[in-house]
């Protein structure tokens, strides 16, 4: 392994634990969304510069692609699910939640 993959290596786990931090941290829908993104992003960072170490670069573009794509879907799914939300809770506390039925 190369100096340059301990660093993607680094700045990807700053990546996903400010993600995870995110998570713990906070109780707004659309701040959890945004944690559950940084973490994505990590993710595909990872994907990257272990592509690059391991010199098959172009697969690890391949799968950080094929990852953008499906998150691009989940995206919209998840922030037609938040508007929702929103729309019947007024409020994007999750702990407005529990009053949702069926």
């Amino acid at each position: 392994m190369t100096n340059t993959w301990y660093l993607y290596l680094f700045f990807a786990a700053a990546l996903m634990g400010a993600g995870i931090l995110g998570l713990l941290g906070k109780r707004n829908l659309i701040k959890l969304f945004i944690a559950i993104e940084v973490i994505g992003k990590g993710i595909t960072l990872i994907l990257i510069g272990t592509g690059l170490a391991k010199a098959s670069l172009l697969t690890a573009q391949a799968l950080a692609i094929t990852y953008i794509v499906i998150e691009v879907s989940l995206v919209a799914t998840a922030l037609a699910l938040i508007i929702n939300i929103y729309r019947q809770t007024k409020s994007l506390d999750v702990r407005g939640l529990t009053k949702l039925k069926g």
